[in-house]
């Protein structure tokens, strides 16, 4: 494992957000936090990239506590999207990219080629060129969210922590972002609400419930009727394909709604 979170417990306002949670992403998949809001998804994403410390249990790199590394190191392996980003500065689309190049630089010193070489592969895998020069202040929602994922791409991580990146998006750029997620050569953990989208995308899941992981393994495995209901509260219908892979969910109601 590279990134890994051992028996973590985090507290807020005297309330338990995480309670004992251990998470062990399969390097080089995607791995899919589900649960409902509060259950702890943002959270436990803060944990891992070390920007938040648990009250307890371990967050560990390569085996070494996150404590224990320098923080520049870590920033250089580890990207995070956030679910909002904004910025009061007048920057271009490419002034933001090249924020994840910061981590990889020392302080006051000037872009090297490799560094615009990382902000252009950025900005084309996110299908973002056309629109380098163009104001962050001018951009709607879903095109801030695409900068931001290119920001992360550019600091080229070998560990991608993503939180909702598909607020905000349409179908097909939820699509899109998603083939890019699943075809980069690193470990990725995402937060997402679309179970269908988890099950489409996600080498496995864990879900948490009221601070605590109530299920993990591959999608197949995890997202069935009874858990739907239980930890969603709603009535949903699962159906697998042959091949018995990825499972479609399709939500029929509440629990307290009849048919």
């Amino acid at each position: 494992m590279t990134l890994a979170a051992d028996r973590v417990t985090r507290t807020a306002g005297g309330r338990l957000i995480l309670d004992g949670v251990s998470l062990g992403p399969e390097p080089g998949g995607v791995t899919g936090l589900l649960g409902p809001n509060g259950s702890g998804k943002s959270t436990l994403l803060r944990l891992l990239a070390g920007v938040l410390a648990p009250a307890s249990g371990v967050v560990t790199l390569d085996g070494l506590p996150l404590p224990a590394l320098r923080r520049r190191d870590v920033a250089r392996r580890v990207a995070v999207v956030e679910q909002q980003s904004d910025t009061l500065v007048e920057l271009t689309v490419a002034d933001v990219v090249r924020l994840g190049r910061i981590p990889h630089r020392r302080a006051w010193t000037p872009p090297v080629p490799a560094d615009e070489e990382a902000v252009r592969t950025a900005l084309e895998r996110t299908g973002l060129t056309d629109r380098a020069h163009q104001s962050w202040h001018t951009l709607s929602g879903g095109e801030r969210q695409r900068v931001q994922i290119a920001r992360a791409l550019a600091q080229e991580p070998r560990e991608l922590l993503l939180d909702e990146p598909t607020n905000h998006l349409d179908i097909q750029h939820q699509l899109d972002l998603l083939d890019l997620v699943a075809a980069l050569p690193v470990t990725s953990v995402v937060a997402l609400h679309d179970l269908n989208l988890a099950a489409m995308y996600c080498d496995r899941v864990a879900v948490l419930a009221h601070g605590r992981v109530v299920a993990a393994g591959t999608p197949a495995e995890v997202l069935t009727e009874a858990l739907v209901a239980d930890v969603y509260g709603v009535r949903a219908e699962i159906t697998v394909p042959a091949d018995g892979d990825r499972p479609h969910v399709r939500v029929l109601g509440t629990l307290t709604r009849g048919r």
